[in-house]
């Protein structure tokens, strides 16, 4: 008896091709859909009194971010039938509202956190003060990753993912250290190497992101979605 044909497409070696492809498309798209702000990002000096145009420059990352999860979560594993390119346009198309309405204050905070810590010495406050502003920012980057997961997968109103976000940092334990290792990462890149390997890198740690955050995407679906 002859042994069962395997569909061309869908081994592992088809399956590996495809996520390659489906990653490259994906961070070249990623980039194309942030580039405006990247762009904008090199012509300012580092300085301090640059960050609140650092973060106007920024702004178009929500979005890019938002759909590059969308593209991956949904992404076809049938080396046949891929369409990376499509389906990152839908989640931009979708989520670029959502994104923004999260995003942007995020950015903000962040930015009155970063600009106080730089001109930390004229505010006359207790050395301790820069330590827990440390940590609210690292705290508040943990809950944009959670948002940014349910923000792209879930169409929720922009207060009920804020809250959800909030709640998940603290149910899912292990998510949360996921992103913080990821978080760690890009930032060690950034200083060791350059500030462009994460975005370069983008789409591989949103895989990874993705990939961490599957209870959090199961818990959402189970427990807050019809």
């Amino acid at each position: 008896m002859s042994a069962p044909s395997v569909s061309f497409g869908v081994g592992p070696l088809s399956r590996a091709a495809a996520l390659i492809h489906t990653l490259v498309t994906v961070e070249a798209l990623l980039l194309a859909a942030s580039a405006p702000g990247l762009a904008g990002l090199l012509l300012l000096r580092p300085d301090a009194s640059n960050l609140p145009l650092a973060a106007v420059c920024l702004l178009p990352l929500g979005p890019a971010l938002s759909a590059a999860v969308y593209a991956l979560h949904h992404r076809d594993r049938d080396l046949t039938d891929l369409h990376p390119a499509r389906t990152y346009w839908r989640g931009l198309r979708l989520n670029s509202a959502p994104a923004l309405r999260l995003w942007a204050p995020l950015l903000a905070w962040l930015t009155v956190i970063a600009f106080t810590l730089t001109h930390f010495s004229a505010t006359g406050l207790p050395g301790w003060w820069a330590v827990l502003l440390g940590l609210i920012g690292a705290g508040s980057l943990l809950w944009g990753a959670h948002a940014l997961l349910l923000t792209s997968l879930f169409a929720f109103r922009t207060r009920d993912t804020a809250r959800l976000a909030a709640y998940f940092l603290f149910r899912h334990g292990r998510t949360t250290l996921a992103a913080a290792s990821l978080l760690v990462l890009a930032g060690g890149l950034t200083a060791l190497l350059t500030e462009a390997l994460p975005a370069l890198l983008a789409a591989p740690l949103l895989l990874s992101l993705l990939h961490s955050g599957r209870p959090v995407i199961a818990q959402t679906q189970q427990d807050f979605t019809a």
